[in-house]
């Protein structure tokens, strides 16, 4: 069946921190007077972004969103750094980190995104984001340029569900108005990307970008510019 629509995950797949995560936590860290080596809150953010509950807020008015995702936020960093408490000035830490990473200075996009996406806008198809994300997302986009070639920025905190849930899925397809055969999702996380999509009756499709081998299958790719000639399949 036709594709009609193409939707992407962010994090990993459109877009990356500037730094790692240990390396900014531990450069706010050390301004407040905690000398934290990087690898070791890298290893602590892992676990415990692993184990937290998921970001979504179902049935949440919009006045209260933006307080849910940053305490969401408080929380996780405050796990993160447990092993390092006492910690002075926790709010004021706290505080720098989450608008630092609401800047779109903190991000970069992959080299492949931008002509790859402006390639598909051509074909005429409907590109979406659906990540597991906050309402920063739409600001970073934007701040990076690409903001405007996508027609919605599905955030699982506002939408309410996250992947791998398909209810996610299903508010950007509902969205369109389009049946799951019409639309492909693209995304780095084996479970949340490539098996929720599938499960919810969307071709998934994985990037590897890390993958020493050229060659791409039908539902794995090292590089995003490979969805235009999987299009063509």
């Amino acid at each position: 069946m036709q594709i009609k629509a193409v939707f992407f995950d962010a994090a990993g797949t459109l877009i990356k921190p500037v730094r790692n995560v240990g390396e900014s936590y531990a450069a706010f860290a050390a301004k407040h007077g905690k000398n934290i080596a990087p690898d070791e809150i890298m290893g602590r953010f892992r676990e415990c972004f692993d184990s937290a509950p998921r970001l979504a807020f179902p049935g949440v008015t919009e006045d209260a969103l933006g307080g849910l995702e940053r305490a969401w936020w408080e929380n996780l960093v405050a796990r993160v750094l447990e092993p390092w408490r006492p910690f002075a000035g926790f709010d004021s830490y706290f505080a720098e980190l989450f608008a630092y990473f609401a800047e779109p200075k903190a991000w970069s996009l992959y080299p492949d995104v931008l002509e790859t996406l402006a390639s598909l806008k051509q074909r005429g198809l409907i590109l979406d984001v659906i990540s597991n994300f906050d309402s920063r997302l739409v600001r970073i986009l934007d701040g990076l340029g690409a903001g405007s070639l996508f027609e919605h920025v599905f955030v699982s905190s506002r939408v309410g569900y996250a992947k791998p849930d398909r209810r996610i899925f299903n508010a950007a397809l509902d969205y369109h108005g389009l049946a799951s055969a019409h639309a492909l999702h693209v995304g780095d996380s084996e479970t949340h990307d490539l098996q929720g999509a599938n499960e919810a009756g969307l071709r998934g499709i994985l990037v590897e970008r890390r993958k020493s081998s050229a060659a791409a299958t039908p539902d794995r790719i090292e590089s995003l510019k490979s969805l235009l000639s999987l299009l063509n399949d």
